[in-house]
C-alpha cells in the first residue's frame, strides 16, 4: 500500500502525525485505557445521564479537532488531546449503539467493521496510500481522523463482545488481544507484511487490549469481573499515567527538535 500517483499538498502544511515508534505505542495504549475507564465513569452515571455525556464527549471531541486541524504540523499536545478525546467519544459512541439503541455487540462490531473498511476504500480511492507517514494535507488527514475515531469505537465494541457475550471475560479477552496485537509486528518482521496493513491491525487491536485491562481493574460489581476498583478511581489512576507519559512525549519532541531543526517529531 504505497504511494500509487503523484499527490499535491499544501505548502504550508507539514506530516501533521507523530511518528511510530515506542512512544507512540505506549501513548496510545494510555490515553485508551484512561479514555474507556473515564467514558465508563460519566457515561453510566446516572447524576450526568448518558444523553449529556455523548454530547459532552462530542463537544470535547470537536474542539480537539478543530485545534488539531489548525495546525500546520505536528503538535504533540494538540494531537495527544484529540486522540484523547476520541478515546474518550469513541468509547461512548459504543456504548450508545449497545445501551442506548439496542443493538447487539456482535452487531455494532460488524457495522463499525464494515465503516472502517468503507473508509480504508475512499481513503485509498482518494488518495492512493494508507501510509500513516503522509498525512500532508487537509484531505488525508480528514481520512485519519475518520479512522482513528472509527478504530476507537470499533475497538470497544470488540472488546466488550470478548468480554461478553463470547464469555472471555475482561482478564482473559486482555491476554487474547495482547497475542493477536503481536501477530501484525511478528508478520511484519518474519513475513515481510506490508508495514502499513500491519500498523493499522495494531493501531485497531490496542483498543480492545487496553479497554479490556481497564475494565478489568475497574468496573464494580454487579458487572464487573475482575478487581473492581470503581471507574472513578480509576479514570484519576490512568489519567495521571497519562499526563506522566503525555509529558515525555512533549519532552522528547522538544529536545528532538531543538537537535533536528523545524519539522523533528516524535
Amino acid at each position: 500500500m504505497t504511494t500509487i500517483r503523484p499527490h499535491r499538498t499544501r505548502p504550508d502544511i507539514a506530516v501533521k502525525v507523530p511518528e511510530v515508534t515506542l512512544v507512540f505505542w505506549v501513548a496510545k495504549l494510555a490515553t485508551t485505557a484512561f479514555g474507556e475507564a473515564f467514558s465508563d465513569y460519566v457515561f453510566f452515571n446516572d447524576y450526568i445521564g448518558r444523553n449529556t455525556a455523548i454530547l459532552g464527549g462530542l463537544a470535547l471531541l470537536a474542539g480537539c479537532l478543530a485545534v488539531q486541524l489548525s495546525r500546520r504540523k505536528y503538535s504533540p499536545l494538540a494531537y495527544w488531546l484529540t486522540v484523547v478525546a476520541v478515546s474518550i467519544f469513541g468509547t461512548m459512541s459504543a456504548d450508545f449503539l449497545n445501551q442506548d439503541l439496542g443493538m447487539p455487540l456482535w452487531g455494532s462490531t460488524v457495522m463499525l467493521l464494515v465503516l472502517q473498511t468503507g473508509v480504508f476504500a475512499a481513503w485509498w480511492r482518494s488518495q492512493g496510500t494508507l501510509d500513516m507517514h503522509s498525512i500532508d494535507s487537509r484531505a488525508r488527514e480528514t481520512f485519519y481522523w475518520l479512522t482513528v475515531i472509527l478504530t476507537f469505537a470499533l475497538g470497544t465494541a470488540a472488546g466488550d463482545l470478548a468480554a461478553g457475550p463470547l464469555g472471555l471475560g475482561t482478564l482473559a479477552s486482555t491476554f487474547v488481544f495482547l497475542g493477536l496485537i503481536l501477530l501484525p509486528a511478528l508478520a511484519y518482521r518474519r513475513f515481510a507484511l506490508n508495514e502499513v496493513v500491519a500498523f493499522w491491525v495494531a493501531y485497531t487491536l490496542t483498543r480492545p487490549l487496553g479497554a479490556s485491562f481497564a475494565d478489568w481493574l475497574g468496573v464494580p460489581a454487579p458487572y464487573g469481573d475482575g478487581l473492581q476498583l470503581g471507574t472513578g478511581p480509576m479514570s484519576l489512576a490512568t489519567g495521571a499515567v497519562l499526563l506522566v507519559v503525555l509529558g515525555l512525549v512533549v519532552r522528547r519532541y522538544q529536545v528532538t527538535a531543538r537537535h533536528a531543526g523545524p519539522g523533528a517529531g516524535s
